[in-house]
């Protein structure tokens, strides 16, 4: 005797399979991008800290604009830039500009004084079609980074510090 599954058992084997999966793929679908957009709010602050450091190390003010690929070289040119070769910025990679919708209220240059103390304040939110997760990030000066959370407020206004909700996960 044979030891094997008949065709209309491996049939059923197989359908069962597949509903299965396709149970799991959405929720995979919203990890992945809950994923993506907690990448891309730690390596939005961990770029402006490295970008305070340098300013520090070099004893030399310095400023940074966030435009859609993340923090960047200032507009205007009033102040040298705070990116060392590699740059704080965003790399396309992360998906700001691309699938990572960034709304803030930093001004066109956030100034960084040569003691890596920060001038300017703003909110940035970051949100990802697909999933409810919005990351916030709240700089007020002079000390830098004040508080990163979960974003309680209206996808389609303006970001506000009041609803950078703390997050024990973070």
């Amino acid at each position: 005797m044979t030891a094997g599954l008949t065709l209309p058992e491996a049939l059923i084997a197989v359908a069962v399979l597949g509903i299965l999966s396709s149970l799991a793929l959405p929720g995979a679908q919203e990890s992945v991008r809950r994923q993506q957009v907690e990448t891309a709010s730690r390596h939005l602050s961990a770029s402006l800290e490295r970008a305070r450091a340098q300013a520090e190390q070099t004893g030399q003010p310095c400023g940074l604009s966030l435009g859609s690929e993340g923090w960047q070289a200032p507009v205007g040119g009033a102040l040298p830039a705070c990116l060392d070769e590699e740059g704080p910025g965003l790399s396309p990679g992360i998906g700001i500009g691309h699938d990572i919708k960034l709304r803030h209220t930093f001004p066109s240059v956030l100034r960084i004084t040569s003691n890596g103390l920060v001038l300017d304040g703003g909110t940035a939110v970051l949100s990802l079609a697909g999933t409810s997760l919005q990351r916030c990030l709240v700089m007020a000066p002079p000390l830098g980074v004040v508080r990163q959370g979960r974003y309680q407020g209206a996808a389609t206004s303006e970001p506000s510090s009041t609803a950078c909700q703390p997050d024990p996960g973070l």
